[in-house]
């Protein structure tokens, strides 16, 4: 069984909402991005999503922007990150998801990509700007074989089309809270439950939310609703403050272990 199917499903009879972390492969560089992977696993994160850095970014904010440009800078390639793929498997069975963008992996060659990703040990793609009719519509595009494709809902999406992406989703969906790019927000969005009770009548997989989740009360607010949260953000501008430090892993295990713990709690008292 895929590595996120089987996640949802253990956390399902655990009556518990999933974890989900983001980070940049390659930020600061892919050593770093090695070992913090290692230690968000110890951490309780229930998958891990990294960004594959492209240099034209258009859905994210500034902090995962500047993020994707330390690690171009840092020698990230698509190539560099399926290593480190390889090298997380060595030793690890945490989920992962590649976050990436249509571009670098054309380049690379997308029937290569796949494979390689797959043999790699990549579970899931988010990608940002690959329509599901797009998918549909080119054979490279479907021969995914055990990668499942995470697919996006936004607040702006209409009913019709929210019926449309929920019949094509595989392993979670992706619901996007906030309108914009990612970045962190002071509150959650005040029409969530609605919107996540107009997702479930579509779907056939988890709904997760992500986009503006940055403190602790807020994971819980959202754990308690969803099938699980995804912070970005608030931990990659902790990671660029921190940079190649010494105590880079301890300083940001202070930041995701309270999201973590609070994800647990809020979930289990729901």
């Amino acid at each position: 069984m895929n590595r996120i199917d089987a996640t949802f499903n253990r956390l399902r009879e655990e009556g518990q909402s999933a974890f989900v972390a983001y980070i940049c492969a390659g930020d600061p560089n892919l050593e770093t991005t090695f070992q913090i992977v290692d230690a968000m696993e110890r951490w309780g994160v229930d998958i891990v999503e990294l960004g594959v850095p492209f240099s034209d970014p258009m859905a994210d904010g500034t902090v995962n922007q500047q993020a994707a440009e330390r690690a171009l800078h840092s020698g990230t390639t698509v190539a560099g990150v399926l290593d480190l793929v390889r090298r997380i498997r060595q030793n690890s069975s945490i989920p992962i998801v590649l976050y990436n963008y249509m571009n670098p992996i054309y380049t690379y060659g997308f029937s290569r990509f796949l494979d390689e990703a797959r043999q790699a040990g990549v579970d899931g793609l988010l990608l940002l700007d690959l329509p599901p009719e797009e998918q549909d519509a080119n054979e490279e595009l479907r021969a995914a074989n055990e990668l499942r494709f995470i697919r996006l809902i936004a607040p702006t999406t209409p009913e019709p089309r929210i019926a449309s992406i929920a019949a094509r989703a595989e392993g979670f969906i992706y619901y996007v809270s906030r309108e914009g790019v990612t970045g962190e927000r002071s509150d959650i969005a005040a029409n969530l439950d609605s919107q996540l009770s107009l997702i479930r009548q579509f779907a056939k997989v988890p709904v997760v939310v992500g986009f503006g989740v940055s403190k602790p009360e807020q994971a819980a607010a959202i754990a308690a609703k969803a099938d699980g949260v995804v912070v970005g953000s608030a931990i990659v501008r902790q990671i660029a403050a921190l940079g190649s430090s010494s105590d880079l892993i301890e300083k940001l295990s202070e930041t995701v272990c309270p999201l973590v713990r609070a994800t647990r709690q809020a979930a289990a008292a729901n």
